[in-house]
């Protein structure tokens, strides 16, 4: 029996570019792919081992002819809109309080800033769960199975009890092989907000 869902935020809640993003970077940078000093760094901010500021002084010192506001821009080029209906359906499920909702996502200060900017809404979206988890502020990610074994203790979960939504198959491949239950959503032909019909032998 689920008694726990747990969400994704990017490409389940708010729709994102990863592809588009990723091509403005590199027209941005004139490299051919991202070097492994750069994978580091985002990875460092992603977990909060670096501050925003710090990581803007990486990539100014790497591309010195660019300017800040030129790294924030393509740093959020990846944040597209959220569909109101979504939040609605969140809220539903919130309201209805059968389940115990979990918000966990790979994120960092200047993508939620970003968003708290753009998405009006964002307060709203963020009260309607149990818990809420920034990978920035608890200085872990996905798909490192290490997050999966915090949520459960932090929470007093039993993870064959979970649902876990995530549109990228690394995490929910290591959530199965922890004993969630999964949904790696399709973001280009699913929503979230069929989740009820389309998990409904589970839930």
């Amino acid at each position: 029996m689920i008694k726990t869902l747990i969400f994704d935020f990017g490409d389940v809640f708010i729709n994102l570019d990863k592809q588009g993003a990723m091509s403005n970077a590199l027209n941005l940078f004139n490299i051919e792919t991202f070097e492994n000093d750069m994978l580091t760094a985002n990875i460092n901010y992603e977990i909060g081992k670096i501050s925003t500021s710090e990581f803007i002084d990486f990539y100014l010192t790497k591309f010195p002819d660019l300017n800040a506001s030129k790294i924030k821009e393509a740093w959020n080029y990846l944040i597209k809109d959220f569909p109101q209906y979504r939040l609605e359906f969140v809220k539903s499920l919130a309201r209805d309080g059968k389940y115990q909702l979990i918000l966990l996502s790979n994120t960092n200060a200047m993508h939620i800033d970003f968003i708290k900017s753009k998405v009006a809404f964002y307060e709203e979206f963020k009260s309607c769960f149990d818990v809420f988890y920034l990978s920035q502020e608890i200085n872990l990610r996905k798909a490192n199975a290490n997050v999966f074994k915090f949520l459960l203790k932090e929470n007093n979960l039993n993870a064959n009890e979970c649902l876990f939504i995530d549109d990228t198959k690394e995490n929910t491949d290591t959530a199965e092989k922890m004993g969630f239950h999964v949904w790696n959503i399709d973001e280009t032909s699913e929503d979230v907000v069929d989740l009820l019909s389309i998990k409904k032998d589970i839930l």
